[in-house]
């Protein structure tokens, strides 16, 4: 249905990667767009926005491991593609707001009265937010450790990749109860008629997703030399599929919206590991990266960071969001240029 548009864009010569990139990003961009409305009208508190949230920040991730695992790619491509993604959610894209306006969970003091009052009503809800990250950010810790311990012999083998797929399903299968009870409280649903519009457009940019996303890396493996070539494919598309979530950082963190930022990021490093390096692994044995153990230690002191900041200080400094990024340039350093 769709081979007389990709025609077209593979008839643009030099400019086809490009507009293949743009695809990617404007997919992504739809999802995520839908699933911000979808959040904004109650979505996010029922069975299918715990279900369905966590993979559509994700879908390109996903998408990448299926594709390789499919057709018999390098896996450590795989895992460092989702490396590149976790390292640079969690110090980049978050250090980057935090020193330019800052992130604050929990609202500050401040002498107005009505600010005093208005702060007081929505304590309930920052604390649950705030749980909730922590949450997620023990989740990340958890699950790279597991990755960690499976892949310090050198390989993901089909078993490992069971037990980390088993153990983000579990995962899942614990919010969903957990939002279970919440809605029986509440005793309603914010399902609405623009839901079944939604999960279209949802369907829409998945498929946009993973059209651009064959492409690209079909693409690719047929060029051998440059930096844009094959031996970097999991650099690449590790940074491009962070690309959207960035801007969204960017966005809210300049509409001064902290607690989407933090989600937003979190939310999206803790589906690459495990999901995705499982899936590659129960296809074929994953072989690691060099760097993989680099990687793993960044990205554990970065979510202990996090964990620390948020859990005692309600907020990431600037102080800290310097450090974050000090040591994605040395990840970046260690891991790609040295």
């Amino acid at each position: 249905m769709l081979n007389p548009f990709i025609h077209w864009i593979e008839a643009n010569g030099a400019w086809a990667p490009w507009l293949f990139v743009a695809v990617f990003l404007v997919a992504s961009l739809l999802m995520i767009w839908r699933l911000e409305a979808m959040s904004a009208a109650g979505f996010e508190g029922t069975v299918l926005g715990t279900l369905v949230m966590p993979y559509c920040s994700g879908m390109g991730n996903l998408i990448f491991a299926f594709i390789l695992g499919r057709h018999g790619g390098n896996g450590a491509d795989v895992m460092t593609n989702s490396l590149v993604n976790n390292v640079t959610n969690m110090t980049l894209v978050l250090g980057l707001p935090a020193i330019l306006w800052g992130i604050n969970i929990v609202p500050q003091k401040t002498g107005d009265v009505a600010k005093k009052k208005s702060a007081k009503q929505n304590t309930s809800a920052t604390q649950v937010n705030r749980l909730s990250l922590l949450m997620t950010m023990l989740a990340i810790i958890f699950f790279t450790g597991a990755a960690w311990a499976m892949g310090r012999d050198g390989q993901i083998s089909f078993n490992d990749g069971l037990v980390l797929v088993g153990m983000f399903l579990f995962w899942q299968c614990f919010h969903v109860f957990e939002v279970l009870k919440q809605s029986a409280r509440q005793g309603h649903s914010p399902l609405g008629w623009m839901f079944p519009v939604d999960m279209a457009l949802l369907a829409v940019g998945a498929y946009g997703i993973y059209v651009s996303t064959g492409w690209l890396v079909h693409w690719l493996g047929l060029k051998h030399t440059g930096f844009i070539s094959a031996q970097h494919l999991g650099w690449l598309s590790g940074w491009l599929m962070v690309l959207p979530n960035a801007l969204l950082a960017l966005y809210y963190g300049l509409r001064k919206q902290p607690e989407v930022v933090y989600a937003s990021q979190v939310g999206d490093a803790h589906v690459s590991i495990p999901l995705c390096v499982g899936i590659f692994a129960l296809y074929h044995t994953m072989p690691m990266p060099p760097f993989f153990e680099t990687a793993i230690y960044v990205l554990l002191v970065a979510t202990f960071v996090h964990l620390f900041c948020v859990a005692l200080l309600g907020r990431l400094p600037r102080i800290a969001g310097i450090a974050l990024v000090a040591a994605y340039a040395w990840f970046v350093w260690t891991g790609l240029i040295k």
